[in-house]
């Protein structure tokens, strides 16, 4: 049964194909489609994370770059995982929201003692991510690779500590940078454990890559990956060049912190317009409704990052956020 969340009409081109994952099932890790590379050597663990979201296929098609690419790392371990593997194998490009998620959000699931709750609905994201937590609490930087609903510029998601800005900066992805706290529904994988904690050297990063199916997320995600790797120190210096470009522009990174979550409290919700993600809003214009709540833009210049089409209560809506 299809989430009533996930029946929406998808108006947009399917333009990549989501590879064939079924060869990385089996892995040395214990858990399916979970594989780790290790140097042997004393170094950092690196994860890059894909499909949390089963109909994000960007993050499936850098991860199958990068097992085909074959290189060992110099020193420390990679562990490269396909998160949500029932809503990803379900996947169907003429229906694609429809397999965002079997049951719930996996990308929700990550708050303290959420995983732990036995008494919890044993749900198939809650029981995936039970088995991946182990592997996940471990490593020491995280990449988690997503896409958007809407066409929108990539983003970098840095979560709400310093340490997760400096790493967005070393990283060098000249897209705009978000400082933001997530969902009041749930945590994300991104904001786990010691990543969200500021005396801690683990540390994490959320791509948001383009929107789903557009063909421009794919390189995105592949550039976004070496980057994170290259930045980690694990691989030999010639890593991933050839799929750089060959110089660097010198733009900013532009760096946003989000303000504001709007979560929807009515089944009345409604925006004033299709906004389609960063959209630059004057203090005081109007973003929408929430039954009879008008709900305005708060900053001189309220960004809206990644207004949703699930508008349902208790979902967020769009996050504001401000230029720092």
């Amino acid at each position: 049964m299809v989430d009533k969340m996930l029946d929406y009409k998808n108006e947009l081109p399917v333009e990549l194909i989501a590879p064939d994952i079924s060869s990385y099932k089996k892995s040395n890790t214990g858990i399916d489609y979970v594989h780790t590379f290790d140097s042997g050597k004393h170094g950092p663990h690196v994860f890059i994370s894909a499909v949390v979201h089963g109909n994000e296929p960007c993050g499936a098609i850098a991860l199958d770059w990068l097992f085909k690419k074959e290189e060992i790392p110099k020193r420390g371990k990679l562990s490269l995982g396909f998160m949500n593997i029932e809503a990803y194998l379900a996947f169907d490009p003429s229906n694609p929201n429809r397999t965002r998620w079997v049951d719930e959000d996996f990308n929700r699931l990550w708050g303290p003692g959420v995983l732990d709750d036995k008494e919890r609905k044993q749900t198939s994201e809650y029981l995936r991510a039970r088995e991946v937590k182990p592997i996940i609490a471990e490593v020491d930087f995280l990449l988690d690779i997503h896409s958007m609903q809407k066409p929108c510029i990539p983003l970098m998601m840095a979560g709400m500590e310093q340490k997760g800005l400096d790493l967005a900066k070393s990283v060098g992805m000249k897209i705009p940078t978000i400082i933001d706290s997530g969902h009041k529904e749930g945590m994300r994988m991104r904001d786990f454990g010691e990543f969200s904690n500021p005396s801690s050297i683990k540390n994490a990063l959320l791509v948001e890559c383009g929107q789903h199916w557009e063909k421009s997320s794919e390189p995105i995600a592949i550039e976004t990956t070496i980057r994170f790797i290259r930045n980690t120190g694990i691989m030999g210096n010639e890593f991933g060049l050839e799929y750089l470009p060959k110089s660097d522009n010198d733009s900013k990174i532009q760096f946003l912190k989000v303000g504001k979550i709007i979560t929807i409290k009515t089944k009345n919700f409604k925006f004033e317009k299709n906004w389609q993600g960063f959209d630059c809003l004057k203090k005081g214009e109007i973003i929408g409704y929430d039954d009879e709540e008008v709900i305005e833009a708060p900053f001189d210049q309220t960004f809206l990052i990644m207004p949703s089409k699930r508008l349902f209560v208790g979902k967020t809506a769009v996050r504001l956020a401000y230029p720092v």
